[in-house]
């Protein structure tokens, strides 16, 4: 067990007012300290932590030079955030991130004043900062408005069209784009400092404006020749960017890692610039802890691991991940069928295809961080008769279901949607959790929506997905480790709209889709030994509708409870529209969905989360005697 690290300066910064009293030469000390601090804290909870040591000089400027939380400073994602957190009143509690109770992994509203716009989802930040300019300037307030985006995030579109739009707002804006991929040439030394400096005064401000006036006006009156050349020798001067032709004012790159390069920038830009201005910085994923800087992929998150060495505590042996069963699952079919390409939004290693692409280099696509594009893309693919796998997080396809419905459903294109983190996701709380694809994908005509209840039922429905022609298919699975099944050495194709029955019962009938399967089995031998004999059944479709099935459940048992890790309007709504049009709920039989909190659920342990949801065994043996007017017994269940 490694001491906690010394700290003498930080230790007198609770708050940014704090930190502005202390002289400028004591600021790079505190950045020390500071990383050190975020390094010993993320080694005790996990987390996000290569992005945070990068930005931490750029945090101690921002927090330095502006009047946060007046000023607004939005952190876009939030994997930026963790010493933004320790900054800004929140040190003291930096070692519950991610736990119940604790503090969120993200940015969050309600969490601090200095939080002025919660993220967890990418390329928000310059659309929320607008907004807020905007509503600065209605209001008569000079306040500044600071957005800090990755040069990832920019990869979205929305990012792009908040630029578009601040700058025909002519909106006074400050974006910072932090590069940490080293995507664009590096800074270089003290003539770019010099230069970045120089950019962002007064006098060439001034002398800039006047250029654009001159341009403007010569484009009017005089022959285009020399309009063009006007343009042209300011380009040459401003940099000429694609920022600046979006009306953003563009400085930079300069070194995000110099105190003595940055806060000068940033103080002219505070004091002379009006109108959006973005500042390119260019910084280093993972800056002043060895074990990140040499692997920052693999410490962009990370589990609990040893501060001396980096080593990560390595998860207990189980089953293998839902996630690398898809992935193992998608390459044998694809050694089948050439046709068969994937798609990823910037989550290769989370969605499992840096093993596709290993294997299929030519046939996978990493798009960005743009969930529209990829299933456009992918739709498109299929009007050329290949078989796109879009892997997408459920949370993450949220942000494409325009895309969806029009550009893949209405055309009935056959674009396969592997949904990964469906349900809760634990330490990721409620911006993760994957309640609504059920919900949005089924009510969709023609679509295809399935669920594995095990990682051998995931084999198969890749399977099945891979064979299927006749427009959209989904599947789902959670986050995590299977539940330890044997695999197939290669899944089956499984009648489409057909589920299955795996035990027999006379009194209660239980109907699960998806993971929760092995809970609704536990919960059946209980209420076998309460003597309520139970039958299971997994319906691996929401949509078509096993109805064969369900008609049979609802004709033989007193007791038909539905189980799924999903919000209202799920796979119980189809069972339930279905039963009412046949009559079923009017002979007496006692139906109770299980679903998902309507609410959003914070995050906590897994167990834990099911539990407080009752989707875990015990909650369905309750909900089973709450139906049968057995309260005594719920109340024991």
């Amino acid at each position: 067990m490694t001491s906690r690290p010394e700290t003498p300066l930080l230790d007198t910064v609770k708050f940014p007012a704090d930190l502005r009293k202390l002289p400028e030469n004591r600021l790079p000390q505190l950045a020390c300290e500071l990383r050190a601090e975020l390094v010993d804290a993320v080694s005790q909870t996990g987390g996000h932590l290569g992005a945070g040591l990068g930005v931490v000089e750029l945090t101690v400027a921002l927090h330095y030079v502006f009047d946060t939380p007046t000023d607004r400073l939005i952190w876009d994602v939030g994997h930026q955030a963790y010493p933004h957190k320790i900054l800004t009143g929140r040190r003291d509690r930096i070692r519950t991130l991610r736990q119940e109770g604790g503090l969120s992994g993200f940015t969050r509203r309600t969490e601090s004043e200095y939080d002025p716009f919660g993220a967890a989802h990418s390329s928000t930040s310059i659309s929320a900062g607008l907004g807020m300019a905007v509503g600065r300037d209605l209001d008569g307030r000079r306040n500044n408005v600071i957005a800090v985006i990755g040069d990832g995030a920019m990869s979205a579109g929305m990012a792009f069209e908040a630029l578009n739009n601040a700058g025909a707002l002519d909106a006074r804006l400050i974006v910072i784009l932090n590069d940490n991929d080293m995507s664009i040439a590096p800074p270089t030394g003290a003539m770019s400092a010099y230069l970045a400096r120089l950019a962002s005064g007064r006098t060439y401000l001034g002398l800039r404006d006047f250029g654009k006036k001159l341009t403007s006006y010569l484009g009017k009156r005089a022959e285009s020749a020399v309009a063009r050349a006007v343009e042209h020798a300011r380009g040459y001067v401003t940099g000429g960017t694609l920022f600046e032709e979006l009306g953003f004012f563009h400085i930079g790159p300069i070194d995000g890692h110099n105190l003595e390069h940055l806060i000068p920038v940033l103080k002219n830009v505070r004091d002379h610039g009006d109108g959006p201005v973005l500042i390119h910085v260019v910084t280093q994923k993972g800056k002043g802890y060895a074990p990140a800087e040499a692997a920052p992929d693999k410490y962009h998150g990370v589990g609990k691991f040893d501060v001396i060495t980096g080593a990560q505590a390595k998860p207990p042996a189980n089953a293998p991940s839902y996630t690398r069963v898809f992935a193992e699952s998608l390459i044998q079919e694809a050694r089948e069928d050439e046709k068969i390409v994937a798609i990823t939004a910037a989550m290769p290693a989370g969605t499992g295809l840096d093993l596709f692409g290993k294997t299929f280099p030519s046939r996978t696509f990493d798009v960005g961080i743009a969930e529209q594009h990829a299933v456009t893309f992918a739709a498109g693919l299929a009007t050329e008769g290949f078989k796109p796998f879009a892997a997408i997080y459920s949370t993450f396809l949220q942000r494409a279901y325009d895309q969806v419905v029009h550009d893949v459903a209405i055309q009935k294109l056959p674009v396969r949607f592997p949904i990964d983190r469906a349900g809760f996701v634990g330490a990721d709380g409620p911006t993760h959790c994957g309640a609504f694809d059920t919900a949005f994908l089924a009510t969709l005509p023609g679509f295809v929506v399935m669920a594995a209840a095990d990682e051998a039922e995931l084999r198969h429905m890749v399977r099945t997905a891979a064979a299927y022609d006749e427009g959209p298919i989904s599947f789902r699975y959670p986050r995590g480790d299977g539940v330890g099944v044997d695999l197939p050495e290669r899944g089956s194709e499984f009648e489409i709209g057909k589920g299955r029955i795996l035990r027999e019962g006379t009194k209660v009938a239980i109907l699960s889709f998806g993971t929760r399967l092995k809970d609704c089995l536990l919960a059946a031998e209980e209420l076998d030994a309460a003597g309520l004999s139970t039958t299971v059944a997994d319906a691996r479709f929401a949509k078509p509708l096993d109805e064969d099935l369900v008609r049979r459940l609802a004709r033989e048992h007193e007791v038909l409870i539905t189980v799924e890790e999903g919000a209202v309007g799920g796979f119980a709504s189809h069972v339930l529209h279905f039963l009412a049009h046949e009559g079923a709920l009017e002979t007496g039989l006692k139906v109770r969905p299980l679903v998902l909190p309507d609410s959003f659920t914070d995050q906590a342990k897994p167990e834990k989360m099911y539990a407080d949801a009752r989707l875990d065994s015990a909650g369905i043996v309750r909900a089973v005697f709450v139906a049968l007017g057995q309260g005594s017994q719920a109340a024991r269940a």
